[in-house]
């Protein structure tokens, strides 16, 4: 692994404005209680991004979340904001809240190297619609987050640079290949982050780290501006502490893009309105598919009892069956991977990506050039994908993958004429430990057992907590709803953590 240098910039770590005593005694940890202080006037701008950056510090070295940190950026936007304020000028409506993003979100002038070392000295000429978004209502960037490489893991220890761990047990992993955004929430070090999910890259990792993580539906947020892997299954979503944070960000980053023809022209609906937390009448799917052998006894236990905790909230509970579940890792595999064949093909060093040393001819330039700076897993997942619709096997894998992907879509659609919302876990086992699944790829692929057919049928999904394992190892539960119903996800997951405390719960690694 290489290491780079941690940028800090020229702030001074030690120091840090004398905030109020309130403040000081308990600290902003949601985006509800930082849009808070920041609306009152307890803390400024520049002593919110101080406030992140003194925590980021006071833990960085064990959770190794950030691939890069920017201060003096951060904290030149934030002085923006309080002479704006000063002056009674209006600010937007996140005006001074810290955020962070993953590395494959582009942001214009800053380094994009999606974890890779091919792409090291890539800097976008513009920025994603959903960094644009949050960037123009007040949100502070403070620096990119670590995940496996262009997204290609369920670990982040594919990440070309750093491994980051997981707050609660820095011996094992925070999850993939949003690692770095869920392990950053986790610790407090951001109230919430934007991460990617193409196979349940949000919502593995917020399961395993004790976070509220949010998948939308395929083309409620713009993919404008993020580096694809596979691009009819990847989608930005958010990372949060609870789900009234991700009601309340969601909406920032949602919407329709000229710039994205995937993007859905249908407005965003103010979910925080929705948020009632009332389930009577409502009717919740337990698909018997996904409680099957293999699944940690700890993990199925902590799920079944949220299955009762909304079954005393007043939700009906109902055993539905989704009967192509089986195939999903197959299909998801063989889509993916094909997609990422065809996406990763302008890394060359030509098109773009840096160029290995020593070439000699126009082979060379490909051969040594993609060897050198691809990642193991991202080399088997191309050479996966471009045997999948190599002449002679296209029909017989690729073609028959979207077939099955068209049968999962169809389960899930049959299954939503008679319930508002399908639950399952969302990981078949808490967090494991680092290496342990390196060397049996299938193994690892495995992880996403129960949140890939999310995405191949374009659905929205939540990941939320519902309990600890023996080991104090964070379990997580999904919600899944029909097409562009984020509400109906929202209003259960309120109403979970309305009666329940899973998500206060802070990991070891917080520090300050």
């Amino acid at each position: 692994m290489i290491n780079p240098p941690f940028v800090k910039g020229e702030w001074d770590f030690n120091q840090i404005s004398n905030l109020k005593s309130q403040i000081s005694n308990n600290m902003p940890e949601t985006v509800k209680q930082w849009l808070d202080a920041l609306s009152s006037n307890q803390i400024s701008a520049r002593e919110s991004v101080e406030l992140a950056l003194k925590r980021i510090d006071s833990c960085e070295s064990k959770i190794d979340a950030f691939i890069s940190l920017r201060p003096d950026d951060a904290l030149k936007v934030a002085d923006k904001i309080d002479k704006k304020k000063a002056a009674g000028e209006k600010t937007g409506p996140l005006a001074g809240l810290p955020i962070a993003v993953k590395d494959l979100i582009c942001e214009k002038g800053i380094e994009c190297k999606c974890a890779s070392r091919i792409l090291e000295g890539y800097f976008p000429t513009y920025d994603a619609t959903a960094a644009q978004n949050l960037k123009s209502v007040g949100a502070i960037c403070l620096g990119r987050l670590n995940m496996d490489e262009f997204a290609m893991g369920s670990s982040t220890e594919n990440s070309g640079y750093k491994l980051t761990k997981n707050p609660w047990d820095t011996e094992r992993i925070p999850g993939g290949s949003s690692g770095g955004s869920a392990a950053a929430v986790a610790a407090r070090q951001a109230p919430f982050a934007i991460g990617s999910d193409t196979g349940g890259s949000i919502r593995q990792p917020a399961s395993l780290c004790g976070v509220t993580g949010l998948k939308p539906t395929y083309g409620r947020v713009s993919r404008y501006g993020l580096v694809a892997y596979a691009s009819s299954l990847d989608q930005i979503g958010t990372l949060t502490l609870n789900v009234e944070d991700a009601a309340r960000v969601l909406p920032f980053i949602a919407g329709h893009d000229i710039n994205d023809s995937t993007s859905a022209n249908i407005p965003a609906p103010d979910y925080l309105s929705e948020l009632s937390g009332d389930l009577k009448g409502k009717k919740i799917g337990v698909p018997k598919e996904y409680f099957v052998e293999g699944i940690d006894k700890e993990v199925e236990a902590a799920v079944r009892t949220a299955i009762d905790k909304f079954s005393e909230l007043g939700a009906e509970i109902e055993e539905v069956s989704l009967p192509h579940t089986e195939y999903a890792i197959a299909a998801y595999y063989v889509v993916a991977t094909a997609e990422a064949s065809s996406n990763l093909a302008r890394y060359d060093g030509i098109h773009y990506g840096k160029r290995a040393s020593g070439i000699k001819n126009l082979l060379d330039v490909y051969t040594k050039t993609r060897g050198e700076f691809f990642g193991e897993e991202v080399k088997r997942r191309i050479m996966l994908g471009t045997y999948v619709l190599s002449s002679g096997y296209y029909d017989a894998y690729y073609l028959k993958g979207l077939k099955v992907r068209t049968l999962i879509k169809q389960d899930f659609e049959k299954t939503f004429d008679k319930v508002d919302a399908i639950i399952t876990p969302t990981c078949p086992t808490p967090a494991f430990k680092i290496g342990e699944k390196t060397e049996d790829p299938l193994q690892m692929y495995l992880s996403d057992i129960f949140t890939v057919s999310v995405n191949l049928a374009g659905l929205p999904a939540i990941s939320i907590p519902c309990g600890f394992s023996n080991d104090c190892l964070p379990i997580g539960v999904q919600l899944i709803a029909k097409p562009f119903d984020e509400s109906a996800l929202f209003n259960f997951g309120f109403a979970y953590q309305e009666a329940t405390d899973f998500h206060k719960k802070r990991p070891p690694v917080c520090g300050i």
